[in-house]
């Protein structure tokens, strides 16, 4: 059975996300992006399979070198899933900030 593996599963591990933070920056092949992390070369890779799986990251080919791009349009999916919960929290804390002002201008009566 295959089972694929969706954009949250993928970012659920902590170094994925790093590696999505690496790469937001600059593109840069495997062995750039290996280099930012204590562990062997082919966890990286598995990482970075997995990634572009989920379509987070492109791979593009020149000679013998694979470059990793960001892939926005994926990103974009992840924020849309965010974006109602930023709203609630934004708003949670408005009110919160408004009990927090009103409260210290009844201190300072």
């Amino acid at each position: 059975m295959n089972l694929r593996r969706d954009v949250f599963q993928a970012i659920a591990d902590p170094t994925r996300r790093s590696i999505l933070i690496l790469v937001a920056a600059q593109s840069m092949t495997a062995g750039a992006i290996a280099s930012n992390f204590d562990t062997a070369r082919p966890t990286v890779s598995k990482h970075l399979q997995i990634l572009t799986e989920c379509e987070l990251l492109r791979s593009e080919q020149n000679g013998r070198e694979i470059t990793y791009h960001l892939n926005p349009n994926k990103m974009k999916e992840i924020a849309d899933f965010i974006e109602p919960f930023r709203k609630m929290w934004d708003e949670k804390f408005n009110k919160l900030e408004d009990v927090m002002k009103a409260y210290q201008n009844l201190k300072k009566e």
